[in-house]
């Protein structure tokens, strides 16, 4: 089931292109906003701002491991089911169809896109929750991967990315869906960074989040486009073989993403937000229901976290005394602060002066799912405490 954008939709469209008509409401690159406004970023035809951050994006030590990052399965040698690397991808060719389509800035979509999930720990969001556990045990401070994110660009590698670009990653929760996204504004980095730390203090600050731009609502919505239907495909073949019931989006993954990319289009075209009809909203989130039913809360997936929980638990306490301790051949000195400072930034304060728990987080965050598993084993030889992969013939 495919739908397709009515016919006076089409027309008008065609229309407005012949005619060079413009709503206005795309983000504009001469209004770009940068930390640091002593530097080049923003000059020189060559690059827009946008792309400039998709560069360092890009380029960024460790948006590498995006490749080995759970996106919902995790220990399955299954060459064919999504990790991370695949599904910002796919989140930013949904968004860019649609921003194309509204006339939107397709360079800051893609770099919202690609940089939104670049805080997400190994194992997906079974090791958000227990890292989040761990260092509001410690700390009282709060984990979300999407603030993390933020931490990734703006600190950890002081990037100098743009303030839009920052805004659309904090504010992207693909958990929580909205029927509407409206922009709300935002003064400049003196609020954001407000924003930032009371999403250190409270959830409730971050599921308030809200983008500041159009682009930044329609990567938010092409999140969870990418991942409804997506996560079906691979639920079949990891073998869960699921029932899904069609609520009028479609079942599989190609008509789902076509069927609420047309909705959105249909109903957000000309107009100062984004926005589907109810019934398609209605639908996605009884689809979205599906699958915390029949895959993200499925046996097979509850069976790990209580041993990766221990293991994670474990992990952070070793490696806090070993940093604490000044532990000099431990992983997080040769494996994280080395690695941290190799590459040549500008920084207001040396990296290892910030507190040891963040530089624990830091570093437990940045793991791909092997590296945890192998670096568990390293520093824990004798524990009873393992997790095993489901190999290619079992």
């Amino acid at each position: 089931m495919y739908n397709e954008l009515s016919k006076e939709l089409i027309e008008k469209i065609e229309y407005d292109k012949a005619n060079g008509r413009d709503f206005d409401f795309s983000f504009k690159d001469e209004n770009a906003v940068r930390r640091n406004k002593s530097t080049n970023d923003n000059k020189g035809i060559l690059r827009s701002p946008f792309v400039r951050d998709t560069d360092k994006i890009l380029n960024c030590p460790f948006y590498n491991r995006y490749a080995d990052k759970t996106q919902v399965f995790s220990l399955r040698k299954n060459d064919d089911i999504s990790r991370r690397a695949l599904h910002v991808q796919l989140v930013s060719r949904i968004a860019r169809t649609i921003g194309k389509t509204l006339g939107l800035n397709l360079d800051l979509i893609e770099a919202i896109s690609l940089s939104h999930d670049l805080g997400h720990t190994p194992f997906g969001h079974a090791g958000e929750s227990f890292l989040d556990e761990a260092f509001s045990s410690h700390t009282g401070k709060r984990f979300f991967h999407n603030v993390h994110s933020i931490r990734v660009l703006d600190k950890i590698f002081p990037l100098n990315v743009t303030l839009q670009t920052l805004d659309g990653v904090i504010s992207h929760n693909g958990e929580l869906e909205l029927s509407k996204y409206s922009p709300v504004s935002l003064s400049g980095f003196e609020e954001f960074d407000k924003r930032v730390e009371d999403c250190y203090q409270s959830e409730k600050a971050v599921l308030k989040l809200i983008p500041s731009t159009l682009e930044g609502c329609v990567m938010r919505i092409s999140d969870i486009i990418a991942y409804l239907g997506k996560d079906r495909q691979d639920a079949i073949k990891a073998n869960l073989s699921p029932e899904f019931f069609d609520y009028g989006i479609g079942v599989i993954n190609s008509e789902i993403v076509n069927n609420l990319t047309v909705n959105l289009i249909e109903n957000s075209y000309g107009k100062p937000y984004i926005k589907m009809d109810g019934e398609a909203f209605l639908a996605m989130q009884k689809a979205k229901k599906d699958n915390y039913e029949f895959i993200y809360n499925a046996k097979s997936n509850l069976d790990i976290k209580s041993t990766l929980r221990e293991m994670l638990l474990s992990l952070y306490d070793k490696l806090l005394f070993d940093l604490t301790s000044g532990v000099k051949t431990s992983p997080i000195f040769t494996h994280h602060l080395d690695y941290i400072n190799k590459p040549y930034y500008k920084r207001l304060t040396p990296y290892e002066e910030t507190e040891k728990n963040q530089i624990v987080v830091d570093y437990i965050a940045s793991m791909t799912d092997d590296y945890f598993i192998e670096l568990f084993a390293h520093l824990f030889p004798s524990s009873t405490l393992k997790i095993k992969y489901i190999g290619y013939f079992e």
